[in-house]
């Protein structure tokens, strides 16, 4: 897995975890489109590989958000 090494894609799965966790997977996935297209509107190019580590991000903190409501929910 290196491609997530290159760039700042660290940084887009570590961030989207917290986006995941606070809100949704859905909400990761338009962070990491609007980022995208922050880029692009600047000159930058669009990079496919920065969408997919902050969607795998948000995945991550999804998995965290339902694990910690059904431990919740265990709880009472």
């Amino acid at each position: 897995m290196s491609w997530i090494t290159e760039s700042n894609r660290q940084k887009h799965f570590k961030y989207a975890i917290l986006c995941g966790f606070a809100g949704t997977f859905l909400f990761a996935l338009g962070v990491a489109m609007g980022l995208e297209y922050k880029d692009y509107a600047y000159g930058g190019k669009w990079d496919w590989l920065d969408i997919a580590a902050t969607v795998l991000g948000g995945l991550v903190g999804q998995a965290m958000q339902v694990l910690v409501l059904y431990l919740i929910y265990l709880c009472l």
